[in-house]
């Protein structure tokens, strides 16, 4: 059989497993759903669904792939991204929440109580590698944040930010997105642009105090 028609055979069983579970997830708890459940809605067999993902949760991010790529693109990944002024019309975090609202129930869905941890994780290492990655040179920057993570130095002030974001993100989803993307962008800002700004020194890991070093 020749290549592209593989190709396209591989394409038409994960898009159908994909979209089957994002429309299974507008209707349970992800926690409630089972491969079988996934299939039959996908049309395809329990063979298919594990020549392409490992579990349930693994689909699950693949399938919000594009949603957490709105997400990466509008984080403010470094201090070069930033201005001075919360209440500017370019607030990045603005656009940030802006896209999270527009796609409240999925990120409820796959992120929330009843989602999964692994997506979790999945999504804070994508955007952490983005504030890493806008850290160095301008013209350094790949063509993609979605590189290796492997490939990424340990970064403790990229994962701080990273981390800061995202369970602010959380915790605004949890509390139904009360206020505007614009309101919760500006209440937040002084908080990301100091964190951001601590973020352009290099760390020394060598350097860095062991754990059971006392505090000065």
């Amino acid at each position: 059989m020749p290549a592209h028609h593989v190709d396209a055979r591989i394409r038409r069983s994960r898009a159908a497993l994909e979209t089957a579970l994002r429309e299974l997830i507008a209707e349970r708890d992800l926690v409630q759903l089972s491969v079988s459940d996934i299939t039959k809605r996908a049309g395809v067999t329990r063979s298919t669904f594990y020549e392409h993902y490992s579990d349930v949760h693994e689909l699950a991010a693949a399938a919000c792939t594009s949603m957490f790529d709105g997400l990466v693109a509008a984080t403010p990944a470094g201090p070069r991204d930033l201005p001075r002024d919360g209440r500017s019309p370019d607030n990045p975090l603005a656009g940030v929440f802006a896209h999270v609202a527009e796609h409240a129930a999925l990120y409820r869905a796959v992120l929330g109580r009843d989602g999964s941890a692994r997506v979790i994780n999945h999504l804070l290492q994508r955007v952490a590698i983005a504030v890493h990655v806008s850290r160095g040179p301008a013209d350094a920057l790949p063509s993609s944040h979605a590189d290796d993570p492997e490939a990424i130095p340990h970064d403790p002030a990229a994962a701080f930010v990273a981390g800061a974001l995202l369970g602010t993100v959380l915790d605004w989803l949890h509390h139904g997105c009360p206020g505007t993307p614009e309101q919760i962008g500006a209440a937040l800002w002084p908080q990301l642009l100091a964190g951001a700004e601590a973020a352009t020194g290099t760390y020394d890991e060598a350097a860095a105090p062991g754990p059971g070093a006392a505090a000065s």
